[in-house]
């Protein structure tokens, strides 16, 4: 029986009635972020009449110029967060170390990683942006919190997902049985079921990449969008190249429509030799849920989900999408 049209949280209740032994503290955790994104959402809507457009100043840990809605953002996300009970630490895109739970609250043994504004350096143009986050248990014994904890491989996340904030905001989610997208409708305030266990296509049409690092790619890079680029000999025609420059929009549109979003290493710049993307708050989130889609995430060689990440702001190179797409490129690159 299709459930179009319920809301996030009844959705959230009748995924904890299928584990009799929850607590109802992942539900409580899960919640609190979507009122976060809310007014994120909210901010979102009317910063070319607010002062919160353009850039703060300051650079971020990964040495990128930090905009004014990024640092909102990320505040209130940690600041939310913090108080619930649920979490015992965070890692933020934004923030070069762990962040723990202050002493004067209650701690859980949940861990919470997220991108607070992913594609923020769009704000601008008014392109999609969004929220990237990723869920963990706690795996050491007591409170302290060890880097075993916050390293742990994509396979073993409890939930991923994101918000899309654009002409309207989605919520698109997974706890492992299933993905499902939510739309935010204004009237009510509430995320209603849109996108009910969405399926990636075996096969798309799209290819999605920054052509203009190409020449800063290997050859074997290089062989794999001279692929896409002609035609394909199931449909006489190349595929078609879109690239938003926005993560979490590229891949929502290969979630929907199939295809192959692709970030590979480059030299454009020798201090991110894998590329710019983050293992543990980008790619691992994101595998999940096109793992639950039915498509794939590699980095070229190795499942993007085994990965055992050596630092928390570690890159890799992402090759995400649909199966069929997702094998072509990696036969291409072992040649």
């Amino acid at each position: 029986m299709s459930k179009f049209g319920m809301t996030v949280t009844e959705h959230l209740l009748s995924q904890q009635r299928l584990h009799p032994d929850a607590t109802g503290a992942f539900t409580v955790l899960l919640s609190e972020l979507i009122v976060a994104a809310k007014i994120i959402s909210k901010e979102a809507r009317k910063s070319g009449l607010t002062d919160i457009l353009g850039f703060t100043g300051d650079i971020n840990v990964q040495g990128e110029a930090v905009q004014k809605l990024d640092e909102f953002a990320n505040t209130l996300i940690i600041r939310r967060m913090s108080h619930l009970g649920q979490l015992c630490a965070m890692v933020s895109e934004e923030s070069a170390d762990i962040i723990e739970i202050p002493t004067k609250y209650q701690k859980g043994n949940y861990i919470l990683i997220f991108d607070p504004l992913d594609g923020s350096s769009n704000i601008d143009a008014n392109v999609n942006i969004g929220t990237i986050f990723s869920i963990y248990k706690k795996v050491t014994p007591g409170e302290q919190v060890a880097s075993v904890d916050v390293l742990q491989p994509g396979y073993r996340q409890v939930a991923a997902g994101y918000f899309l904030y654009g002409t309207s905001t989605m919520m698109v989610y997974s706890t492992g049985d299933g993905l499902h997208g939510f739309t935010l409708y204004p009237a009510v305030g509430e995320f209603l079921l849109s996108h009910e266990n969405i399926r990636i296509p075996e096969k798309g049409s799209i290819f999605s990449v920054n052509m203009g690092y190409s020449n800063y790619w290997d050859e074997n890079v290089k062989a794999v969008t001279d692929h896409f680029t002609k035609a394909d000999p199931e449909k006489g025609l190349p595929y078609s190249l879109r690239y938003i420059g926005s993560l979490v929009a590229d891949f929502h549109r290969t979630l929907l429509y199939g295809g192959i979003f692709m970030y590979p290493p480059d030299g454009k710049d020798p201090k991110k030799p894998h590329g710019k993307l983050r293992l543990t708050c980008e790619c691992a989130p994101l595998a999940m849920l096109v793992k639950q889609a039915g498509g794939m995430a590699t980095d070229g060689e190795r499942d993007i989900l085994e990965i055992e990440p050596e630092e928390i702001h570690q890159r890799v190179p992402l090759y995400i999408g649909s199966t069929k797409d997702v094998k072509t490129v990696m036969e291409i690159l072992k040649r």
